[in-house]
């Protein structure tokens, strides 16, 4: 009996500890906890409820998307009265860009949270932002839409909103690079091919040619991130010509 009570003070002790860290980053007390434990439990553990249904944060996150997403379009309407539809897309856009919840997940270590059977270092960066969101979709169902909205305005738009900078923020080199050489009728080619190295996640490698002479390469766990780090040398190459004044 002993040996079973140590097992199940051992249990309630760790539960403790998170939800006390967890309540310091939240700002408040959870109430339905299994949202919160579900929303750190990676695919990999295979857990299900008791019709079947698997238990971890993918679903959650969807819901945090939409929240973000529409708490995120909601400030911007009210403080940039100006803009219109496709301003307000496109600077919402990169405050919810992928690299961006990354940076805001790393910078609350939810990471270590996390439960998983995968060691936490063969993780790529985007569980960061994933579980970001994962979060977000557990305080709307746990707390509602105000509880959300104050996490939002604290961790996301008080620190790292700012008009002046987010439209002078570039999303996507790649996007802006193409859009560059069809403008100026210059032929562009992207040779990507998987990397042999000794890493162990796959690499892939991209050779950014312009006009047949390559420009830039890359190097990264995905082909999109290898062309984006190819596309973000070839255009700090060519800025002073990109960014030109017509």
């Amino acid at each position: 009996m002993s040996f079973i009570r140590n097992i199940l003070n051992s249990r309630s002790s760790k539960d403790g500890n998170f939800f006390l860290q967890l309540q310091n980053i939240l700002g408040f007390k959870p109430k339905n906890k299994s949202l919160y434990r579900k929303a750190f439990t990676h695919r990999s553990m295979n857990l299900k409820d008791k019709k079947g249904n698997p238990i971890n944060y993918e679903r959650l996150e969807f819901v945090g998307d939409a929240m973000l997403s529409s708490i995120i379009a909601a400030y911007l309407y009210g403080q940039v009265p100006h803009g219109d539809e496709g301003y307000l897309t496109k600077m919402r856009s990169k405050v919810v860009s992928r690299e961006h919840l990354n940076e805001l997940g790393k910078d609350l270590k939810l990471i270590d949270f996390v439960v998983s059977r995968i060691s936490k270092s063969s993780f790529g960066d985007n569980i960061h932002g994933n579980l970001f969101e994962s979060l977000i979709g557990a305080i709307y169902l746990d707390r509602g839409y105000s509880y959300c909205e104050k996490f939002i305005h604290k961790n996301v738009i008080i620190p790292y909103v700012d008009i002046e900078t987010l439209e002078g923020k570039v999303i996507s080199y790649k996007s802006l690079l193409i859009e560059w050489c069809q403008k100026e009728k210059k032929s562009f080619d992207y040779d990507v091919y998987e990397d042999t190295g000794k890493d162990e996640l796959k690499h892939f490698s991209v050779k950014l040619s312009i006009d047949e002479k390559v420009i830039a390469k890359g190097r990264a766990t995905s082909k999109k991130k290898a062309e984006e780090k190819a596309s973000k040398r070839a255009f700090f190459a060519f800025q002073k010509q990109i960014t030109k004044p017509i």
